[in-house]
């Protein structure tokens, strides 16, 4: 029921806003208005001021200053968007009739650890040729005999059946790669909906909290996360997820909720192959401003089956630079090199082991 509840709360928080989904009061549609509403919206309804150490008081006397009667809309915006930037958080942006603002340095200035190019010699350059698809799944079976599931966004949907007839397709296979690289999130039923097929028990995944006051630190108590088992065909085999630092939201979800079916007490059984994901395991919320204008922000925190903060992401256990691998392929003359994904290479390692 909790996790029913929680998918809920994430469709509805991807839908279009819409007018008085928070309450608050009224500011004058002007400048500074503007400027105070979407502040105090921050200030009570943001759930990482405290994690992230960010003084927000100081924040509002640094652009509150900029923000003078009579400033064209265009200025507000760019004002009011770089204040929002102080909180390092893609799930937070702002939208007006014409403009939107994202911030985008949780994954720019990382290695990239992917090429689209070199990925798609992986998936002629076999004895089956090309990939199939199902929904927004691409798989195959390599000649290693090892499986391979590409899956670009959680916002393709997934249903039932598409699992049930690639489970089916490679369930002879020695191994399972799942590549969610780039993958920047989407619908957590889907993310849940996979999840579910790698697990023969109900398992404790992790909590999320709630706000429940204006102060920074009030929160609802923890409530626990379980994923239960898919009544369908279940994954039974090694699997090996790839990774990058473009992993973000619902992405970051799945591969916590992988990562928490391996038992501490058993050998284990799924990896995490590439680079760190790049986080965003707050729930994210809408409200609107005087003007029209919308803000998203994350309002409920994530954490991990042992109580820790996901918002800054999940890192693998084996890291692997694919883009040092290829410069110093160049570096060296190997030609040979710039045809292979490092990470596939990894996870062909590890599901032979």
């Amino acid at each position: 029921m909790r996790n029913n509840i929680r998918q809920m709360l994430w469709l509805l928080c991807c839908l279009p806003v819409v007018t008085g989904c928070i309450r608050e009061e009224e500011y004058a549609n002007d400048p500074v208005g503007n400027f105070e509403q979407l502040w105090k919206i921050i200030d009570e309804r943001y759930c990482f001021l405290e994690e992230k150490g960010i003084d927000w008081d100081a924040v509002h006397d640094k652009y509150g200053k900029l923000v003078k009667p009579g400033i064209s809309d265009d200025d507000l915006f760019d004002i009011l968007s770089q204040m929002l930037y102080e909180l390092k958080d893609g799930h937070v942006n702002l939208s007006s009739s014409s403009r939107i603002s994202y911030y985008d340095a949780w994954y720019q200035g990382y290695p990239w650890n992917y090429r689209e190019d070199i990925l798609y010699n992986y998936y002629l350059g076999s004895a089956s040729s090309g990939y199939r698809t199902s929904a927004g799944l691409k798989y195959k079976i390599f000649d290693n005999n090892i499986g391979y599931i590409r899956y670009e966004s959680f916002s393709a949907g997934v249903g039932d059946g598409n699992l049930d007839h690639v489970l089916d397709y490679l369930k002879l296979c020695n191994g399972l790669i799942i590549d969610v690289r780039d993958n920047g999130g989407g619908n957590l039923t889907n993310s849940t909906r996979i999840a579910a097929r790698f697990t023969n028990e109900k398992t404790l995944t992790g909590y999320i909290q709630h706000k429940t006051g204006p102060g920074h630190n009030d929160f609802s108590e923890m409530e626990p996360i379980y994923l239960e088992p898919s009544n369908s065909i279940r994954w039974q085999k090694k699997v090996v997820l790839l990774t990058n630092r473009r992993c973000y939201s619902a992405t970051n979800d799945f591969v916590n909720a992988m990562h928490s079916l391996n038992n501490d007490n058993e050998e284990q059984r799924i990896f995490q192959v590439g680079d760190q994901t790049g986080g965003g395991s707050g729930l994210p919320f809408s409200s609107e401003l005087p003007n029209g204008w919308s803000v998203r922000f994350s309002a409920s925190p994530h954490f991990n089956k042992y109580k820790k903060p996901l918002e800054n992401g999940i890192e693998p256990d084996v890291y692997v630079n694919m883009d040092k691998i290829l410069e110093e392929g160049i570096e060296h003359g190997d030609a040979e090199s710039q045809k292979k994904d490092a990470l596939i290479e990894r996870a062909f390692e590890i599901l032979s082991e």
